[in-house]
């Protein structure tokens, strides 16, 4: 059995008065039946630790270099990531392939890395509307698959992969629950293809505006093994209503 996640990404919001939203959520999920996972801000990450110290709450990055050090000013390495006490990241968000021009070359790498450090990497897939509207969208998933995923080391405890419709994050619109399940499964069926067992043992995150009101839903198609979490996961009563949505999967 895939063991479920729920991963919030705080993106860029946060700062120190944010912990208190962390603390509620420990103390609302000291322990769980699923994997509880926020990734905030480089900035915060060791405080958060602290705050959410012997609860459920793992804390991960939003993304690391490729490289292990050297003169890539504001970048942070893998090992930076572990140091701080990180335990996943977040690798291609559609954010990042957009604003950083990330081609699914650059998330391999960086997964690699990742990988090499001992983090499990959360990679994202997802097609534009443009990509929908044209028919493209399962050729797009299977591209990026294809092109992100390196070709050794990717297993259920390595890898984490998130499909995020690039249309439907922080927009309010979703996908209709038919649209999700042919992503999903078309999904489980690739990586199943190529790495065997190992590929159905990879978990499956849906993204893009989930919110607690249609959270069960969500999760209650085929091959959604979580989610992955915008807005909704900065406020401790929004974040544990998708929680506990996911505890009931």
């Amino acid at each position: 059995m895939r063991k479920k996640l729920a991963a919030g990404n705080w993106k860029m919001n946060g700062t120190g008065k944010s912990l208190e939203e962390v603390v509620q959520l420990s103390m609302d999920y000291m322990t769980s039946n699923i994997d509880i996972l926020i990734c905030p801000p480089a900035t915060l990450i060791e405080r958060m630790l602290h705050t959410a110290v012997d609860s459920a709450v793992a804390v991960g990055g939003q993304d690391c270099h490729a490289k292990p050090s050297g003169a890539h000013t504001g970048d942070i390495s893998a090992e930076m990531l572990k140091d701080a006490g990180a335990t996943y990241v977040i690798l291609g968000h559609s954010e990042r392939r957009t604003d950083h021009a990330e081609t699914d070359a650059v998330v391999r790498a960086k997964t690699e890395a990742a990988l090499a450090e001992g983090l499990v990497a959360v990679v994202c897939v997802g097609e534009t509307e443009a990509q929908r509207d044209a028919g493209q969208t399962l050729a797009v998933i299977e591209a990026q698959l294809a092109g992100s995923l390196p070709d050794t080391g990717v297993d259920g405890k390595t890898v984490v992969v998130a499909y995020e419709p690039v249309w439907a994050i922080g927009t309010g619109r979703v996908p209709t629950l038919d649209q999700i399940a042919e992503v999903h499964d078309f999904m489980r069926a690739e990586l199943t293809k190529r790495f065997g067992d190992d590929g159905n043992r990879i978990r499956l995150l849906y993204g893009g505006s989930v919110k607690p009101g249609n959270a069960a839903e969500i999760f209650a198609v085929s091959n959604v093994d979580g989610a992955l979490v915008g807005g909704a996961s900065l406020k401790a009563a929004d974040f544990s209503a998708i929680i506990a949505a996911l505890e009931a999967a």
